[in-house]
């Protein structure tokens, strides 16, 4: 079965298929259960006309599958879901107060439960009639960034940006799907999160992917999952995840491919799941304001290849991304030497790049160094807020349960300028990760400070 998602451009008001194929096929998966799409297609018309009447919805579904159905009933609805980046109650109520007219929907009795609190059914009922359509340019999402630089900003996308989109992501994956039929996919990020977004609530709305309703997050579940496709699956992850897979030894099923992003896939992870899964591991690279514009195979290439129809304008303070999916340019802080044939390196992002005594450095290059010292588990390097003009600090946060701050603060002396030294540098159980393995900046002042900073 070949990707059946269809962009060609259409009228805005035009009604096109909310999920594409047929109703017999796949849809999803999960302990012994498969859901045809048929099925999914009466359950959304049924939670359609039952959701509450407003304009916004965020969707905390912890079932996949039920976030699919939610999502697709919510856009069916004439609704936008509200995607914050994260699900912690304070960020809810924010995103809550900034929109009016918006409400909660979830599959679980969160205690306590956040402001109007919509819970779906234990049993989702069925509604037959026509295939669900969404006009082209409804407002389906907004998503938000993670906050790792700041403050969140919204990032509104439509329907037939998300069918290009996916269009796009579709030929990206195509040699990793299956030929002429439904590849399984298991997932351990979040639907929530744009990445999780497009690999795991897109693709198997618009291409020939199952979804598992689960996400798995140690390595026995994420075995398990993988143990309940009916084929070899994809499994969609991230640096973080992996990592843990590897480290874990658990043996894994047959894979068709791995796909991970979110952050940067050390070249050496990436080889060694490669040898030990025996499939490829492709990291692809994108954000929220863009969605997924490269990929590459992170085990035997630097250079990232852009999608089709992606084009980088590189500009002093970042770089402009073109895309068929994106009405207009995106100007991102990462700064890229983009080659003639239009592939590109990754040289840092524009907020990382430090100037101290006439010496430059990079926090990401800084943070690497610091997670090569043998017994540093996880770590990062970031700057400090100055409120008088002066140099902002650099600081570091470590998880080294077999060394002292004095030990590390050695060891980075070996391998960095003394004018880019960590002061503070403290040593701390677990970092403040997302569920994505991000960091967002607020939590970290936060652990910092709590930890003498």
């Amino acid at each position: 079965m070949s990707a059946v998602v269809d962009h060609d451009a259409v009228p805005g008001d035009k009604r096109v298929a909310l999920a594409t194929g047929t109703g017999e096929r796949l849809f999803a998966f999960a302990h012994g259960d498969a859901i045809a799409q048929q099925r999914f297609e009466r359950e959304v018309r049924a939670l359609a006309a039952a959701l509450p009447s407003a304009r916004y919805a965020i969707n905390l579904c912890e079932d996949r599958y039920r976030f699919l159905v939610a999502f697709s009933a919510a856009a069916l609805r004439g609704q936008t879901t509200l995607l914050p980046p994260s699900r912690a109650p304070a960020v809810v109520g924010d995103a809550l107060a900034q929109h009016a007219d918006s409400y909660c929907l979830g599959d679980t009795a969160l205690e306590p439960p956040p402001p109007r609190y919509w819970r779906l059914p234990g049993t989702l009922a069925q509604l037959d009639g026509p295939a669900p359509t969404v006009a082209a340019d409804a407002l389906v999402a907004i998503g938000f960034t993670s906050g790792s630089t700041g403050q969140p900003k919204p990032n509104p996308k439509t329907w037939r940006c998300f069918r290009a989109s996916t269009a796009q992501n579709l030929a990206a994956l195509a040699d990793l799907l299956a030929p002429d039929t439904i590849t399984p996919l298991v997932a351990t990020v979040p639907p929530q999160h744009m990445y999780g977004m497009e690999m795991s609530v897109l693709l198997p709305l618009l291409g020939p992917v199952a979804v598992h309703a689960a996400r798995p997050f140690f390595p026995g579940d994420v075995a398990l999952a993988l143990a309940d496709a009916p084929a070899p699956p994809l499994l969609v992850t991230t640096p973080v995840h992996l990592r843990a897979l590897v480290e874990s030894g658990i043996a894994l099923p047959a894979l068709a491919g791995i796909v991970s992003a979110t952050a940067p896939l050390p070249r050496e992870l990436a080889l060694a799941a490669e040898t030990r899964y025996g499939c490829e591991v492709r990291e692809v690279f994108g954000s929220t304001e863009t969605c997924v514009i490269a990929r590459r195979r992170t085990a035997h290439e630097d250079a990232w290849t852009p999608l089709p129809g992606v084009r980088l304008s590189p500009q002093p303070d970042g770089t402009a991304v073109h895309a068929p999916h994106l009405p207009e340019a995106v100007v991102l802080a990462d700064l890229m030497e983009v080659g003639a044939d239009g592939r590109f390196v990754l040289r840092g992002r524009s907020a990382d790049l430090l100037e101290i005594a006439g010496k430059r450095a990079s926090l990401g290059d800084l943070t690497r160094k610091l997670l090569a010292i043998d017994g540093v588990e996880d770590g990062v390097v970031f700057q400090l807020d100055s409120d008088d003009g002066a140099v902002r600090r650099i600081a570091a946060l470590a998880v080294a349960p077999r060394l002292e701050e004095a030990e590390i603060l050695r060891a980075l002396r070996a391998s960095i300028d003394p004018v880019f030294l960590p002061r503070p540098l403290r040593r701390v159980d677990a970092l403040p990760r997302n569920e994505t393995g991000k960091l967002p900046r607020d939590l970290l002042l936060q652990l910092l400070r709590s930890n003498g900073g």
